[in-house]
């Protein structure tokens, strides 16, 4: 965000978190691409420094920082670093409104305390094959057996779920009433209960340290005091969630094309000028104008948030414009500026053709693009 956005102890938070990426990740993150994995370590060392569980309150071991530009301002230190590929998004911005917002006392001090220190790491199981990003579609099931549920079922693309010792996952307890908005339930699943199969992680497009799987549930039993929040709410409560992960997507969209600009910008006064001189600095002007307007907008998008100057469903739908907005923006800030560092070839270390490969997901995160442009049409009446 820019600076007159910011109070004094933003900008405190914000150098704190960039000497924490400095000295505990980046000397290590060419490492971690190598083995495929982020060294367990990490984790809790940034739960000692107080980076996980931001706005979770201090009796449960966070630092109550409810002001989600703490959030994005992490995020952003993260991305501009190169960094992208830790998970502290997921943990902070998706998973931790579940474990905050729709837990009881006895959930909060057994899931919380360990979640703040970096001791649990954690997933949230939505997606399944075949049904893209329609949650009502889901096929994963739940029935109550006595003291249980008992959940069958498939999920897929489960960020962080090779290594996540506590995973939310959406089940239909009720069938005949998915399609008028209930009927879906969230359950937390701790550790690895009998019938649950981690898939082997996927190759993707996205960072190396991305852990990404599938999720086989074969009569997984789940004490019911694992349910979260009230049975046959769980659409509403993912949905309700999905504005925070949203934002917090283009946050990193814009970020990320920023610290490609740079870099660009950088190589190009590095080169000796050249016939195409002219050319390139039209590219990079165009780039420099979009870039700012996008900051501008989603300063303000953020600012709407934290303020809560918007009613839910108004926030929803600024969610999803910024999302799909600034993830295409990335798109093509990122290709037109591979295109200007690629003379003699594609230089594979450089941010250009690193954020080529890595930001081809970031339409499909959170909700496909098409999606996104389909909430923000029935917002307009059409």
């Amino acid at each position: 965000m820019r600076p007159d956005h910011l109070r004094p102890h933003h900008l405190a938070f914000q150098a704190e978190a960039r000497a924490f990426v400095a000295a505990e990740i980046t000397p290590h993150y060419a490492r971690w691409e190598e083995q495929g994995a982020v060294d367990p370590a990490l984790w809790t060392a940034a739960g000692a420094a107080g980076l996980l569980g931001l706005d979770v309150p201090p009796a449960w071991g966070g630092r109550g920082l409810t002001d989600l530009r703490h959030h994005f301002l992490l995020d952003t230190e993260l991305v501009r670093a190169g960094a992208a590929g830790v998970g502290f998004a997921l943990h902070n911005d998706v998973v931790a409104p579940y474990l905050t917002d729709l837990t009881d006392a006895a959930q909060r001090a057994r899931w919380l305390p360990g979640f703040c220190a970096g001791r649990l790491r954690v997933a949230i199981a939505m997606s399944e094959p075949d049904c893209g990003s329609d949650l009502r579609a889901m096929r994963t099931t739940a029935v109550r057996d006595g003291s249980h549920y008992v959940l069958n079922g498939t999920k897929t693309f489960v960020s962080n779920g090779s290594h996540a010792e506590l995973i939310v996952v959406a089940a239909v307890t009720d069938r005949a009433r998915v399609r008028r908005g209930g009927g879906i339930s969230l359950f937390v699943l701790e550790g690895d209960p009998a019938g649950l199969d981690r898939g082997r992680p996927m190759r993707t497009l996205g960072s190396p340290l991305t852990d990404v799987v599938d999720l086989h549930l074969a009569d997984v039993r789940v004490p019911a005091d694992r349910l979260l929040g009230q049975e046959g709410r769980g659409l509403g409560q993912l949905t309700g969630n999905l504005a925070r992960e949203r934002l917090s997507i283009a946050v990193a969209a814009v970020a990320g094309a920023e610290a490609v600009f740079a870099d660009t910008l950088e190589r190009r006064a590095a080169a000796p000028p050249g016939p195409d001189s002219q050319a390139a600095r039209f590219v990079l002007a165009e780039v420099a104008a979009d870039l700012e307007a996008a900051r501008a907008y989603l300063d303000r998008c953020v600012l709407d948030l934290v303020e809560g100057l918007l009613p839910p469903a108004a926030a929803a739908v600024a969610a999803a414009q910024a999302k799909w907005w600034t993830t295409a923006l990335q798109q093509r800030v990122v290709d037109r500026c591979l295109q200007l560092v690629c003379e003699d070839g594609l230089p594979h270390d450089s941010r250009a053709a690193r954020a080529y490969r890595e930001t081809r997901m970031m339409p499909i995160y959170g909700g496909a693009n098409e999606v996104m442009k389909e909430l923000v049409g029935r917002s307009l009446g059409l």
